[in-house]
C-alpha cells in the first residue's frame, strides 16, 4: 500500500524543484547558525515539525548529521494532534509517497498496526522530505506514539533499543512550548520579557530531557505545565537511549533552537523548536592528532606570552572535531604543582580557538594565583575536553572517579572535574562534599528539592613531565 502524503502542497510545496528550494534554503540557515557543529555516531534526536519555513532552520541541524552518518533506516516516533490512542502503534502501509519520491516503511518493530488514515499526522510526514533531501536507499519505521504507563514505555523502549545496530538512528518528532491565548497558555503576560521567558521554560525542559530519564522529564513537564505537544514520543526516545546506554553512557547535546517569535516578530501566537542530540560518550572525544594539535596550540600561545608578554591565542588548525564546539578546562602545572586552572562551559566557539584561550586564562588569571612569570620554562599544560552535563535525580548516579560533577542552588554553583576524586582519594560522599563546598552551600544540600545535580564525563591529555 502506497499512501501519498497529504501535506504536500499544504505544509510545503508540492512542486520538487520549488520543494526542494525551501529545503535548501533551511539547510543553509542551519549552517549559518550552527557552522561545524556535528558530532558523530548520533543515536536519536529530537527535531520539530513546523512548516519549514518555520522550523526549517532548526530541524536542519539534525538532517546535517544524518547527512554525515548516513543511517539505513530512521525510526520515526510521532503523534497524532488529532486522535489520541493508547500504547505505540504502525500504520499498516508499505510505501510513503511525497514529491520526492517514495520511501520503504520498514516493519521491523511489531508494534500493533493501524489504519493510515486514523493516525496520519505532519508530526511523522513532515520529516520526510528532509530526509529524502539527505539520504538515499534508506527506509522508515513510523511509529506513532501514544499514552503509556511506565511498564509500557520501559517494555516499548527496550525493543526498540533492539533495533540500534550501528545503522539505525530514532527521531522523536515535537515543538516545544505553544504560548498564547489560541493555545489556552499564557502563564506570563506578553511584553518585552516574553522571548526570555520562553526560553528559560523550554531550556527547564531540555535541561530535564538531559538525564535520559522519562520520569525526569515528565515531572518537569506536569511541574511547567509547558505544553510541549510530543512529550510521549520524545518520552520513549528518552527510554529508550536509557536503555541503550550499556557500555557507553549517553549524552544530550543541544544543536538549535529558536521561536516562531523570532522568524515573524509576533509573540501573542509563538511556537518554540528545539533540536536535540543524543550521542554516546565516545561522540565527544579527540582522537590522538586532534590532541597533539591542541596541546601545540596551547604551548605555542603559552610559549608567545612568556616570549613577548602578548595575550594573543594561537588557534589550532582546522579538523572536524576541533572544529566543533565543547566544555573544556585547561590545567596549567609548574614543577609538578597546580598553578591555575579555567575552563568554560557551554561554551559555543570551537575547541581549536577555546583552548589558547583558556591556556592564557589558567597561566593568567586564575584567582588562587598570581600569573606565571615572563620566562618560566617550567610550566606543563593538561586538557580536559568535556562531555555534555546530564541532569541526574539522585547523587546514587554519580560515579566517583568517572564522573565529574555541577551543582546548582540559587545563585551558588559549584564544579569540580572527574580528576579530582583520584588526586585526593574520594570517595563518592567525599566528592560530594567537597563539591557543595566548593559552591558554598552545605554537605546536606542534595536533600533538598531545588538543588540540581549534574554530572559529565572528561577526557584528559596533557605533558607527561608533570
Amino acid at each position: 500500500m502506497v499512501h501519498t502524503s497529504p501535506f504536500a502542497g499544504q505544509w510545503y510545496p508540492s512542486d520538487p524543484t520549488e520543494l526542494r528550494g525551501v529545503l535548501s534554503d533551511a539547510f543553509e540557515k542551519s549552517h549559518a547558525r550552527t557552522a561545524q557543529a556535528i558530532y558523530p555516531n548520533a543515536l536519536g534526536f529530537v527535531v520539530p515539525h513546523a512548516a519549514p519555513v518555520y522550523s526549517g532552520a532548526v530541524a536542519a541541524s539534525v538532517y546535517r548529521h544524518l547527512e554525515r552518518q548516513r543511517p539505513a533506516r530512521i525510526v520515526l516516533l510521532g503523534f497524532s494532534h488529532h486522535h489520541g490512542h493508547d500504547g505505540v502503534c504502525m500504520p499498516s502501509i508499505d510505501v510513503y509517497r511525497t514529491p520526492l519520491g517514495d520511501i520503504p516503511v520498514d516493519r521491523a518493530a511489531e508494534f500493533r498496526p493501524v489504519a493510515e488514515e486514523r493516525v496520519c499526522d505532519h508530526s511523522i510526514e513532515i520529516q520526510l522530505p528532509f530526509l529524502q533531501t539527505v539520504l538515499k536507499d534508506f527506509s522508515v519505521v513510523p511509529l506513532y506514539v501514544g499514552r503509556l504507563d511506565a511498564a509500557e514505555r520501559e517494555r516499548a523502549g527496550r525493543a526498540l533499543a533492539r533495533l540500534l545496530d550501528g545503522r539505525t538512528v530514532f527521531l522523536a518528532s515535537s515543538d516545544f512550548t505553544h504560548y498564547g491565548r489560541s493555545f489556552g497558555y499564557q502563564p506570563f503576560p506578553l511584553n518585552s520579557e516574553t522571548p526570555e521567558k520562553l526560553d528559560q521554560l523550554d531550556r527547564s525542559v531540555m535541561d530535564a530531557a538531559s538525564s535520559i530519564d522519562p520520569d525526569v522529564f515528565l515531572s518537569a513537564i506536569r511541574k511547567s505545565g509547558s505544553t510541549m505537544c510530543g512529550y510521549n514520543p520524545v518520552a520513549l526516545l528518552l527510554e529508550t537511549m536509557k536503555q541503550a546506554q550499556i557500555g557507553d553512557e549517553v549524552f544530550q547535546r543541544e544543536l538549535d533552537y529558536e521561536t516562531s517569535g523570532e522568524i515573524t516578530g509576533e509573540y501573542s501566537h509563538c511556537v518554540s523548536y528545539g533540536a536535540l542530540g543524543y550521542f554516546p560518550a565516545s561522540s565527544f572525544l579527540v582522537d590522538p592528532a586532534d590532541q597533539i594539535g591542541l596541546l601545540s596550540a596551547a604551548h605555542a600561545t603559552l610559549d608567545r606570552f612568556l616570549e613577548t608578554g602578548r595575550r594573543d591565542p594561537v588557534p589550532a588548525d582546522s579538523t572536524p572535531a576541533l572544529s566543533r564546539p565543547a566544555s573544556a578546562f585547561v590545567t596549567v602545572y609548574q614543577r609538578g604543582h597546580l598553578r591555575g586552572c579555567i575552563g568554560r562551559l557551554h561554551d559555543e566557539a570551537p575547541l581549536r580557538t577555546v583552548i589558547p584561550q583558556l591556556t592564557l586564562s589558567a597561566a593568567l588569571d586564575d584567582p588562587r594565583f598570581a600569573p606565571v612569570h615572563r620566562g618560566d620554562t617550567s610550566l606543563t599544560i593538561e586538557v580536559s575536553v568535556l562531555t555534555p552535563t546530564k541532569r541526574i535525580a539522585s547523587p546514587d548516579a554519580m560515579i566517583v572517579n568517572e564522573h565529574g560533577g555541577l551543582i546548582e542552588n540559587g545563585h551558588h554553583r559549584g564544579l569540580l572535574l572527574p580528576k579530582v576524586a583520584g588526586e585526593h582519594g574520594m570517595n563518592r560522599e567525599q566528592f560530594l562534599a567537597a563539591l557543595a563546598k566548593k559552591a558554598g552551600l552545605p554537605p546536606d544540600i542534595y536533600a533538598k528539592p531545588d538543588t540540581l545535580l549534574r554530572i559529565f564525563r572528561a577526557q584528559v591529555f596533557g605533558d607527561r613531565s608533570h
